[in-house]
């Protein structure tokens, strides 16, 4: 479905309100870890100045962020890059997302404990951690069986609820449906009709929309009587989607 885990993360959003950087008890195997892993200044320094700075203010995001070794989701050389505000390559000429867009997504995406949550767009898998760290039941999809087939392995051992398909993620995880979260990690020229239809009531769907040259971040949120509300964050750019949505059927 996508060929990317990232955003290429051009955002026009600053945010003025800054708090400390997390210090609640780990509550992983991946985040037991991450206290004697040798970044944990490098997690705070993220989360305070990246993060709390701008607008992210969910306090378990930012928990969760400064739980989650990012470290591990870049390839093997640009550890020491890992915290800083900008993608980074991966594998198969593809990114992880800054932090910060992984933040906002999460944020948007308003993730509660024992949310059933979909994930388009593994790539390495530091969204899918993330989300699981916050305490989703997480099922994720990549349509780059590379990409996927390592981030099975990895986020088997640092989260291993994590559930992770080779596939298209256009038509997401009927499956698994429905999803009270539905994250998106690369822009569609239009919302896919599928996920709509995979939303729970009260289910937010966040996703970039757009072409190369203008996209936006919006949230859908699936209303009680199952209409839509739909807002229009900010602007940003990710690489496109790939797969079905190209045909440009069953879109919204």
């Amino acid at each position: 479905m996508r060929i990317a885990a990232a955003a290429l993360g051009v955002l026009l959003v600053t945010g003025c309100r800054a708090e400390p950087a997390p210090t609640t008890r780990p509550t992983t195997a991946a985040s037991g870890a991450a206290a004697a892993d040798g970044y944990a200044a490098e997690r705070a320094a993220m989360v305070r100045a990246q993060l709390a700075a701008r607008d992210i203010t969910d306090k378990r995001v930012l928990d969760a962020m400064g739980r989650v070794p990012r470290h591990r989701f870049v390839m093997s050389g640009y550890e020491a890059d890992a915290y800083a505000d900008r993608p980074l390559p991966i594998r198969a000429g593809q990114t992880i997302s800054q932090p910060y867009i992984v933040a906002l997504m999460t944020q948007l995406a308003e993730v509660k404990p024992g949310d059933r949550v979909l994930d388009i767009g593994t790539g390495s898998g530091y969204q899918a951690a993330v989300l699981a760290e916050m305490g989703a039941e997480v099922a994720s999809i990549e349509i780059v069986p590379k990409l996927a087939d390592e981030a099975r392995v990895r986020l088997a051992e640092l989260y291993p609820k994590v559930v992770v398909r080779t596939g298209d993620g256009y038509r997401g995880w009927p499956e698994r449906a429905p999803f009270q979260g539905i994250i998106l990690a690369a822009a569609a020229p239009q919302v896919p009709q599928p996920l709509l239809d995979q939303l729970a009531p009260g289910g937010r769907l966040v996703l970039p929309v757009g072409g190369d040259g203008a996209q936006d971040l919006l949230v859908i949120t699936k209303q009680n009587d199952g209409s839509l509300k739909r807002r229009t964050v900010v602007p940003v750019m990710f690489v496109p989607m790939t797969g079905e949505v190209r045909n440009g059927s069953r879109s919204h």
